[in-house]
């Protein structure tokens, strides 16, 4: 992709680091939870994987894991982008903290944290370029969440 800045190299750099981090947790550091409760906590993990599943497959030709846009791209509004600017991020986030509790991992869940903190500076960014690409981007901003359809628009 031309165009990309250390920006865009420095935070896919850190969110790949924090994915191997998550998958290859160096020491688990356990805790016990409910088999009910772990099993809500499937279902969550399960249900982020969905929304990110179906996120990618709107994207299409259009995704790319830097927050630069590809030339060519367009501002998707619909399906799962029409109540959530983000959903591959949010439903990473979900994956994420669903599975961390459904493994009883302590250091996955700090892995998950680090991951939405990671996700909110680099959609900031992303949406900065989004605005400057997309005129309407900043009226879509108005209509929508950044990740989740229950926090306040932001």
């Amino acid at each position: 992709m031309k165009n990309l800045s250390m920006k865009d190299y420095f935070f896919v750099g850190i969110q790949a680091v924090l994915f191997v981090f998550y998958i290859w947790s160096p020491k688990p550091i356990p805790f016990q939870l409910n088999d009910n409760v772990k099993a809500i906590f499937l279902g969550m993990a399960i249900w982020g994987l969905l929304k990110v599943i179906i996120a990618i497959l709107q994207q299409n030709k259009h995704l790319s894991p830097f927050p630069t846009p590809k030339s060519g791209s367009v501002l998707i509004q619909t399906g799962v982008y029409k109540s959530v600017r983000h959903p591959i991020y949010s439903g990473i986030i979900i994956s994420a903290i669903g599975y961390g509790c459904y493994s009883s991992d302590f250091a996955r869940l700090v892995v998950a944290l680090l991951l939405w903190v990671l996700f909110y500076f680099k959609s900031n960014y992303e949406e900065l370029l989004l605005m400057n690409r997309f005129p309407e981007y900043s009226d879509y901003m108005s209509k929508t969440n950044k990740f989740f359809y229950f926090f306040k628009r932001g």
